[in-house]
């Protein structure tokens, strides 16, 4: 059995940036939403494990997708041979058992697994299109690219907003019918941004998601995906929710603009301490609405 310490030792090991989100979330949110982030980043480090065979790990993740269809998930067994990936995402692995049993009587337990069918089936279009790990694949059409980064985070959105109407309903300033379109959108941006900053390292390993050539017109389509995200984070109410929704938004849009300013740089990233800079000024959020945050 996976203890909430031992989840929280596998969310600083496996989520980095995003534990540090977790972290300000009061428990009825923080520990579902941990839970389907394990369990989606096991059957991705599956998708996304070059030693094993393609067709082996299609064959894993499709017993996986028609084990959550009939309910008896926690049956399959994502084994794995020595060597197939490394000690850390072994560990991972093998701490399956335990967050499927930390499922059992969860009240959240059918959103976790809905998101997980969704993003799954997200993983298994990434790894039919690019799973042969061909050096010069075409990269995916605008609609395949709008798909999957709404399978795999724009579903993130809609249950995060699912969450809070759940356990903190007077968190959101406007009805949950308004917010899920606003925070699909800001899933897919934040996705897209990530799409755009590992662009070349995923072209080295046989992923092309976005074609140089439409970089213009991708960066507008992040930006534009963001600026919704804005639009959900102003409809949420002062406090650490609208403080843990933000931190992810506020790097986004920064990195997405340092993109923008060095498109042949090969890996955007951000430093420690201006992550720690976004976190203090967020700190707002915790007393102020959105428009009065000096972050926003």
């Amino acid at each position: 059995m996976t203890s909430r310490l031992e989840t929280a030792r596998l969310l600083r090991e496996h989520a980095r940036t995003f534990a540090l989100t977790l972290r300000l979330l009061p428990r009825d949110l923080c520990e579902p939403l941990g839970i389907a982030y394990l369990l989606a980043r096991i059957s991705d480090t599956i998708a996304d494990a070059a030693k094993i065979p393609r067709e082996r790990r299609l064959a894993l993740l499709e017993d996986l997708k028609a084990s959550l269809a009939a309910g008896d998930f926690g049956s399959w067994r994502p084994r794995v041979e020595a060597g197939d990936v490394s000690p850390r995402e072994g560990e991972l692995i093998e701490a399956f058992p335990g967050l499927i049993h930390a499922l059992e009587g969860a009240p959240d337990r059918e959103g976790i697994l809905s998101l997980w069918r969704t993003i799954l089936e997200g993983q298994l279009f990434d790894l039919r299109r690019f799973g042969s790990f061909v050096p010069e694949a075409l990269p995916l059409t605008r609609g395949e690219l709008e798909h999957y980064c709404g399978l795999v985070a724009g579903s993130v959105g809609e249950f995060w907003t699912r969450l809070i109407a759940a356990h903190a309903p007077d968190r959101l300033a406007r009805p949950v019918a308004e917010m899920i379109p606003l925070g699909i959108a800001y899933g897919k941006g934040l996705q897209l941004v990530n799409i755009l900053r590992d662009r070349a390292e995923d072209r080295a390993l046989g992923r092309c998601y976005a074609g140089e050539e439409d970089l213009l017109g991708l960066f507008d389509l992040a930006a534009g995906w963001l600026a919704d995200g804005g639009r959900y984070l102003s409809r949420l109410r002062p406090g650490r929710i609208l403080m843990a929704t933000a931190l992810p938004h506020d790097l986004a849009v920064r990195t997405l603009a340092a993109i923008r300013r060095s498109p042949e740089t090969p890996r955007v990233s951000m430093s420690r301490g201006a992550v720690r800079l976004v976190l203090l000024r967020n700190v707002t959020s915790l007393c102020f609405p959105r428009g009065c945050n000096p972050a926003s």
